[in-house]
C-alpha cells in the first residue's frame, strides 16, 4: 500500500467529542474497529486512514449538530457515501468523526413538470433512476459505481454520457450544505439559471466535503428517449480510433456515449462477460433521440469510422444487445483483473483536450510496456478522458514503486498537454502532489477560501490542498 500523509491528532477533543456525541446520539454512533476501518478507505492503493468513530444521521439538522459538537472540540468531521472514491477521499488522517449518510435516503420530491428532482445525498444513481423510470425520465450522469448523488456532487463526478449530458456541475440546480461553524446554507432555488450573487453551488461541487457537508441536492432531470441505439467498431490503433471520435465530435453527431477500450481491455472483456470481439482498439458508441433520429446518427458515425479504418461495426436498438454491451463496459474493473489473477488494480484517469487524445493514450501504453506493466485502458474518449488500471502484485516493493512512478509520470504528462491530471476521480490524498503543478498561483486562492469558510481545518483535513 502507499502510505498517506497523517496529520496531527486532537486526542483530547476526540475523546470529548465522541462522549458528547454518545449521549445525545446513542447506537447512531459506533466506535468499534471493524465499523471504522471499513469507512477508512478500501477501494484504492492508499493505506487505510480509520476515523474513530462513525456517526448516521437522518437529518440535516443532525448533520448541523455533529459539526458544532466537532467545531467545538476542533475534531475533524469526514463525510461518507458508499465508499466508491478512488483517491483516498475518505480517509481520516488526522483521526475524527466520520459522517455516513446511508440513511440519508429520501427521494423527496420530483417535479416532472420542471425536470428536476430533491434527494437526500445517500440517494444512488440506480435507486433515483428506478425510481423515475415510470415517469418517464431518468438522471444521466453515470459514474459506473451505484454511487451516491452527494458523493458524486462532492467529487464532481461524471462517467459514460458526460460527452452528452455532462459532469455533475452541470447537473447540479441547487445544494442545501452544512457548513465548518454547523451553519445550514441553500446555495440557489430551482430556476434553471441565477445571476444572484456567488456561485456557491459550483464551489461545493467538486469541494470533496473540505469546505461543507452536502445534505440535499436539487438536480436536473432528462426525459427518456424515444430511442436508443449502440453502435461498436474496432480499429487497427488506438490513433485511428481517436481521430474517429474527433470527426464524430466535429461533425455534430449529438452521440450520449462513447467509449475506447484498447486492444487488452477488449481481450479482457471477451473473456469474462462471454462477448467475441475482434482483439482491437474498440468504440463503443450509444445514440439517444427519435426511431429515424438514432439510425441517422449511428449510420454517419459508421461512414466516419470506415475513413479511418473502422471494420466490424455493428449497431443494434435491441434493449438485449445494448445492455450486454455496455454491462461489459462496466464490469471492465473485474474482467481485467482475471487478466492477472491475484493482482491488485490500481486506477487512475486523467484527461487532455481530445485532439491530444491519441498521443496521450499511445504514449501511456508505450510507457507501461517499457515499465513491465499490465496496463489496460478504458477511456470516455469524447471528452478526452481515460483510465488506466495499473495490476501489481503489492506484495513487490519493485512494482509498487513502479506503479507509483507510472502514475506520477502520466500525471505530468497530462499537464504538459494542457490537459487535468483527473477528469473525474477528483484529488484527494492521491493526486494532491499534482494540483499546484496543474494550477500554480490559484492553489494559493483556493486555500484563501479554505481559510475563510474553515478556519479550523476541521472539514475533511488533508485532502485537495497542502494545509
Amino acid at each position: 500500500m502507499v502510505q498517506a500523509t497523517s496529520l496531527p491528532r486532537n486526542e483530547a477533543g476526540i475523546e470529548a467529542a465522541i462522549e458528547t456525541l454518545k449521549q445525545r446520539f446513542g447506537d447512531q454512533l459506533q466506535t468499534g474497529q471493524a465499523v471504522c476501518e471499513q469507512h477508512g478507505h478500501t477501494t484504492t492503493w492508499i493505506v487505510n486512514q480509520a476515523p474513530d468513530a462513525v456517526i448516521f444521521p437522518t437529518s440535516t439538522e443532525e448533520v448541523s449538530e455533529v459539526i458544532k459538537v466537532c467545531a467545538e472540540f476542533g475534531v475533524p468531521v469526514i463525510p461518507f457515501g458508499t465508499g466508491t472514491s478512488l483517491e483516498g477521499h475518505v480517509n481520516a488522517p488526522a483521526g475524527g468523526i466520520c459522517v455516513d449518510m446511508m440513511r440519508m435516503d429520501k427521494i423527496l420530491a420530483v417535479h416532472a413538470e420542471d425536470l428536476d428532482v430533491v434527494v437526500q445525498p445517500g440517494v444512488t444513481r440506480e435507486q433515483l433512476n428506478t425510481y423515475l423510470r415510470d415517469q418517464g425520465l431518468f438522471f444521466p450522469i453515470d459514474p459506473g459505481a451505484n454511487a451516491s448523488l452527494g458523493g458524486m456532487a462532492a467529487t464532481r463526478a461524471s462517467g459514460t454520457n458526460a460527452v452528452r449530458y455532462g459532469t455533475m456541475k452541470d447537473n447540479v440546480l441547487s445544494l442545501e450544505a452544512v457548513m465548518a461553524d454547523g451553519g445550514v446554507i441553500r446555495t440557489a432555488q430551482r430556476a434553471k439559471k441565477s445571476s444572484a450573487g456567488y456561485d456557491m453551488t459550483r464551489l461545493l461541487v467538486g469541494s470533496e466535503g473540505t469546505l461543507g457537508l452536502i445534505t440535499e441536492l436539487t438536480l436536473k432531470l432528462q426525459g427518456i428517449p424515444e430511442a436508443v441505439r449502440s453502435a461498436r467498431c474496432s480499429f487497427g490503433s488506438v490513433d485511428d480510433a481517436c481521430r474517429a471520435v474527433m470527426m464524430t465530435i466535429q461533425y455534430g453527431i449529438p452521440v450520449a456515449r462513447i467509449e475506447l477500450l484498447d486492444a487488452l481491455s477488449v481481450r479482457a472483456a471477451n473473456a469474462y462477460s462471454g462477448l467475441d470481439l475482434p482483439e482491437n482498439p474498440l468504440l463503443l458508441l450509444e445514440f439517444h433521440g427519435s426511431d429515424a433520429g438514432v439510425v441517422e446518427q449511428a449510420d454517419m458515425f459508421a461512414s466516419i469510422a470506415e475513413e479511418f479504418g473502422g471494420f466490424d461495426i455493428e449497431a443494434t436498438s435491441t434493449a438485449e444487445e445494448r445492455n450486454k454491451l455496455w454491462q461489459a463496459r462496466h464490469d471492465m474493473y473485474w474482467a481485467s483483473l482475471q487478466l492477472r489473477p491475484g493482482a491488485k488494480g490500481i486506477s487512475t484517469d486523467v484527461c487532455v483536450p481530445i485532439s491530444r487524445l491519441a498521443e496521450c493514450v499511445g504514449a501511456a501504453r508505450e510507457k507501461a510496456e517499457s515499465m513491465g506493466l499490465m496496463a489496460p485502458m478504458v477511456g470516455h474518449v469524447g471528452d478526452g478522458n481515460f483510465h488506466a488500471l495499473l495490476l501489481i502484485d503489492m506484495d513487490s516493493e519493485i512494482e509498487r514503486q513502479k506503479a507509483d512512478d507510472f502514475v506520477g509520470w502520466l500525471n505530468e504528462l497530462a499537464i504538459s498537454m494542457d490537459g487535468t491530471c483527473t477528469g473525474e476521480h477528483g484529488i484527494g490524498q492521491g493526486k494532491r502532489p499534482y494540483l499546484q503543478q496543474e494550477l500554480g498561483e490559484a492553489t494559493r486562492y483556493m486555500a484563501a477560501i479554505k481559510a475563510a469558510l474553515d478556519p479550523e481545518n476541521i472539514m475533511n483535513p488533508g485532502k485537495i490542498l497542502e494545509m
